[in-house]
């Protein structure tokens, strides 16, 4: 004995909405992937950096000279500069002109964070072209 109800039509009605659910599934599960893989590119090598052996540039007619001493004291040239006077004294020196190239040389023991400072120090002041002087090795010709 089979009973059959009846409970409307056999055909399934059409939905016209988008079930978004699972699309939003799959992109949290992605960015959670680039979250966790992003920083596993990065790569962090120490380098021992070698000495420069660029052909050897004209050196312009009046180079301005920033050199950072082994007690990191500042020089302009020949004469002794404070960091609250450097501004003024790369003016004084550049005739005002901020697009001019400064020259920047440190003695070996400078740390490379006091070195940044000048360097901030430097573009604090706008002076945004800087050259790192270094000793050229002895095969350049």
């Amino acid at each position: 004995m089979s009973v059959r109800l009846h409970h409307g039509e056999d055909d399934l009605a059409e939905s016209h909405e988008i079930n978004v659910t699972p699309f939003i599934d799959v992109m949290l599960v992605l960015l959670i992937i680039f979250m966790v893989a992003a920083p596993l590119a990065t790569v962090d090598v120490p380098v021992d950096l070698p000495t420069s052996t660029a052909q050897r540039q004209p050196r312009p007619d009046k180079p301005v000279f920033l050199t950072v001493k082994a007690d990191l004291s500042l020089a302009l040239g020949d004469a002794a500069v404070t960091r609250e006077g450097l501004a003024a004294a790369l003016n004084a020196a550049s005739d005002n002109d901020k697009d001019k190239r400064i020259f920047l040389r440190a003695a070996k023991t400078v740390d490379y964070g006091a070195l940044m400072e000048v360097m901030n120090a430097l573009r604090g002041a706008g002076y945004l072209k800087v050259a790192l002087v270094g000793l050229e090795s002895g095969d350049n010709k």
